[in-house]
């Protein structure tokens, strides 16, 4: 049984879904079970020349220049959205809409009214779909959460979370649609932070309230053609207090201004017997602390993932050799395969990622009342 594929975008999320399309079955085919077999049918990108070049360079069947036509081709099966943010909302109803199956990326769409009316169209119509929270794929991440769940660490009390870039850090960095929120909706919060929330809601359950503060740290950007300043509507840095309804307390801090970080993703979550750090930037390490033995030999302990921490096998079968951030999305190509295969349930698919995108919002409107407490 053959699938058909279509990919919208070919920047570097697209290029990252395209890679994990045609790697999936021969990386991962040992641990997908029956599932149908990806066929790279139709590439959208404008112009139509581009869109042919890049669809012969990864190997499509045939290249187009207009979404709606992929969305509705007979041939196509299952739609990656790969595009910027404001794009997400209409694709991913159009295919749903045409019975297809969506892989989109983060953040949903630019308001939660769209995120809930995505999430509710894709349960009415019965189609598979999944986000993309490839860091959640992460052997040392998924081994975080095993850690916890077997109460390695004692009863988790407290989440400190981080998420650092400087994509946005220099002030003379053009104004571009990352700063307008009808085409990029929220800033740092949709783009990097929602990653953030993904991962404290892995390992420490569902947020249950949150305030925030927000700020715009260079409000003005100077306009591409040199014409003046445009004004940056959405914010660089957010600042969040939360409790979990398991009645543990987090933090989060989140910028995309921060100079000298450039995938800084990381959290400590302290329980009461020990604790758990990770940095993404040191994606294949993992810190665990734990207060058992001789008071003089407690430490933390430094776990690099090899293939006692599934799917790292699947890669490499030497531990220490590392994974990287395309792998992260084979991964999850092929947690999409087996949903589709009827295997296992999609996740996070839209109503998960839909539980995400309510708290950003969420983080957005506190900092926006002055920092009033806002619960989910």
């Amino acid at each position: 049984m053959s699938l058909g594929v279509g990919v919208i975008g070919t920047g570097f999320m697209g290029k990252t879904h395209i890679l994990a399309w045609r790697a999936v079955r021969a990386v991962m085919g040992g641990s997908m079970g029956a599932v149908p077999v990806p066929e790279l049918r139709l590439l959208c990108e404008t112009p139509a020349e581009k869109a042919r070049d890049m669809a012969a360079q990864f190997g499509f069947a045939a290249a187009t220049d207009d979404w709606r036509a992929l969305v509705n081709d007979p041939g196509v099966d299952v739609v990656s959205i790969t595009t910027p943010n404001g794009l997400h909302h209409p694709m991913a109803m159009a295919a749903i809409a045409a019975g297809k199956h969506v892989w989109c990326e983060k953040p949903m769409a630019l308001t939660l009214a769209q995120a809930e009316e995505m999430a509710a169209a894709a349960r009415e119509r019965g189609v598979v779909t999944m986000v993309g929270y490839n860091y959640l794929r992460n052997p040392a991440f998924t081994h975080a959460q095993r850690l916890i769940a077997s109460g390695a660490i004692g009863r988790v009390v407290q989440f400190r979370g981080w998420v650092d870039e400087d994509y946005q850090a220099d002030p003379d960095l053009p104004w571009s649609w990352r700063a307008k929120l009808a085409e990029a909706g929220l800033g740092a919060l949709g783009d990097i932070g929602s990653h953030l929330v993904s991962m404290a809601q892995g390992l420490m359950g569902p947020i249950a309230s949150l305030l925030a503060d927000m700020q715009t740290i260079h409000e003005t950007r100077p306009l591409p053609d040199g014409s003046g300043r445009g004004v940056v509507e959405n914010e660089d840095a957010a600042a969040v207090l939360l409790r979990f309804a398991s009645g543990a307390q987090g933090s989060m801090v989140i910028s995309r201004a921060a100079w000298g970080r450039k995938s800084r993703l990381g959290f400590e979550v302290h329980g009461t017997q020990g604790m758990i750090v990770y940095d993404q930037e040191r994606m294949n390490e993992l810190q665990l602390y734990r207060n058992d033995g001789p008071k003089d030999r407690q430490g933390f302990q430094t776990i690099l993932t090899g293939p006692a921490h599934p799917p790292y096998g699947e890669f490499c079968p030497a531990p220490g050799h590392q994974l990287g951030f395309n792998d992260l999305k084979v991964i999850e190509c092929a947690a999409l395969l087996r949903a589709i295969a009827g295997l296992e349930a999609a996740h996070p698919n839209f109503d998960d990622a839909l539980r995400i995108e309510r708290v950003i919002h969420a983080v957005a409107d506190s900092a926006r009342s002055g920092g009033t407490r806002i619960h989910l």
